[in-house]
C-alpha cells in the first residue's frame, strides 16, 4: 500500500522574484528548491512516518551508521516543463527499480515503487514553480536513502532514512554540448567483479575522484575506466555510460558495453538502445576492448563514441589519451548519429516528440 505523505509546507518559500532570479542560470546542483520528502524505516516498523516539508539540515547523530560505513545509494532524475505548460518526470518507474536494486546491494530495505513515485509527485507537485521554463534545463530530482541506527558495529543497520530533494538544473558541463577529452585510466579501477559496480552508491563516486584528478592533470575532462580483471575491456566513462558508433548514416551500427556486473545500468543508456533501434540503427551490447577503439578511429570504421547519463544527457568524445597513446574520435566533432540521438531523447523528455514507450510520468 502507497504510504500517505504528510504535507507540511515550508512557513518562508522563497519569494518569485528572488526564486526568478536564482533559476535564471541555475548551474548544476547548487539553487535547490523549497521543501523536500523524508520518509524513515525500521525493522520494526518498516516505512512510515512519510513527510513533505521545507528543505533544509538533517539531524543525524554522529554515530550513524551511514556516515561511518558507507551504507548509503542515491538516484537521479529530472522532470521537463512541456510546451503545454503541463510537467512530466522521465521515468521515475525504472530509476525506483534501480534504487530497489542498490538497496539489496547495500542491506538497505527497498522502498515500494509507488511509494518512490508517490514522493516524486508530492514534491514536483509542491515546487511547481521551480521546473523551468526553459527547454534547455531541467528539475533535477535526488532521491537518497543512508543508515541512521546509531549503533557502531559493522552490520546491516535497523534505522534508515529517505530523502528526496530537487533542484533546478542548466547542461552538467558548463561548456554545453562541446566534445569532452578523455583519460584511459590504468593505474586505478571503479568496480571489481562480485563488487558494487550495478549499484549507485557514493563509495562507488568517492573511489573515482582521484582518477578524475589524474585525467585533469592530464588535461582531460573525464576519466575512462577499464575492467579491473584484464584491464582491457572498456566500461564506463566517469560516471555515465559510453556507447561506440561503426560507420555512418541511417545503417550506423551502436554498440554500448555490456552489462557485467560491474557497470551501471544507466536508464539514459537502456533509453537510448531502444531510441536507436526505433531509428533503424543495428543496435548491440557486447565487451568493446581499448584496442578496437584505438584501432576502430585509426581506420576509421568507428566513427563517434559519446557519453551518456541523466545529468549530461549524450555528450560527444573527442580524443582519447592513454599513458602511452593519443587519438582522435572522427574529427573531433560531435557526429551526427550521436546529435540524432541526443535530439530524439530529448524530444520526448521534453514533450516535443511523442512517446511510443510510456516513459513520461505526468504530475498533474
Amino acid at each position: 500500500m502507497t504510504l500517505t505523505i504528510r504535507v507540511t509546507p515550508s512557513d518562508h518559500p522563497l519569494p518569485a522574484g528572488q526564486r526568478s532570479a536564482r533559476m535564471t542560470d541555475p548551474g548544476f546542483g547548487r539553487v535547490f528548491t523549497d521543501h523536500m520528502v523524508t520518509i524513515r524505516w525500521t525493522r520494526d516498523r518498516g516505512w512510515h512516518d512519510a513527510e513533505l516539508r521545507a528543505y533544509g539540515p538533517l539531524a543525524l547523530d554522529p554515530a550513524a551508521v551511514g556516515l561511518h560505513y558507507g551504507q548509503s545509494i542515491f538516484e537521479g532524475f529530472k522532470a521537463y516543463r512541456h510546451p503545454d505548460g503541463s510537467v512530466a518526470a522521465f521515468r521515475p518507474e525504472a530509476n525506483a527499480l534501480r534504487f530497489q536494486a542498490s538497496a539489496r546491494r547495500l542491506c538497505l530495505p527497498e522502498l515500494p515503487v509507488d511509494s518512490f513515485v508517490a514522493a516524486v509527485d508530492a514534491l514536483v507537485r509542491q515546487d511547481r514553480e521551480w521546473v523551468p521554463q526553459d527547454p534547455l534545463q531541467s528539475l533535477y530530482l535526488r532521491p537518497f536513502m543512508l543508515a541512521t541506527e546509531t549503533l557502531l558495529t559493522v552490520h546491516p543497520a535497523d534505522e534508515v532514512l529517505f530523502v528526496l530533494i530537487a533542484f533546478p538544473a542548466a547542461d552538467y558541463f558548463p561548456r554545453g554540448v562541446e566534445p569532452v577529452h578523455v583519460w584511459v585510466t590504468q593505474q586505478y579501477v571503479r568496480a571489481s567483479p562480485g563488487g558494487t559496480g550495478a549499484a549507485k552508491c557514493g563509495a562507488n563516486y568517492a573511489a573515482g575522484l582521484l582518477a578524475q584528478v589524474e585525467a585533469a592533470e592530464q588535461g582531460c575532462d573525464q576519466v575512462v575506466w577499464l575492467d579491473a580483471v584484464e584491464r582491457r575491456w572498456v566500461e564506463e566513462l566517469g560516471g555515465m555510460n559510453l556507447y561506440f558508433v561503426h560507420g555512418s548514416g541511417p545503417g550506423a551500427r551502436v554498440v554500448t558495453p555490456r552489462l557485467t556486473g560491474t557497470l551501471l545500468p544507466g536508464v539514459t543508456r537502456d533509453s537510448l538502445l531502444t531510441i536507436a533501434a526505433d531509428l533503424g540503427h543495428p543496435v548491440e551490447e557486447s565487451r568493446v576492448a581499448l584496442d578496437d577503439w584505438r584501432r576502430g578511429c585509426a581506420d576509421g570504421t568507428l566513427t563517434e563514441v559519446f557519453a551518456c547519463g541523466t545529468a549530461a544527457v549524450v555528450t560527444p568524445v573527442a580524443s582519447v589519451r592513454t599513458p602511452d597513446d593519443a587519438w582522435t574520435v572522427g574529427d573531433g566533432t560531435p557526429g551526427p548519429v550521436t546529435m540524432r540521438l541526443r535530439e530524439a531523447l530529448l524530444a520526448v523528455q521534453t514533450g516535443r516528440a511523442p512517446d511510443p514507450h510510456g516513459w513520461l510520468h505526468r504530475v498533474d
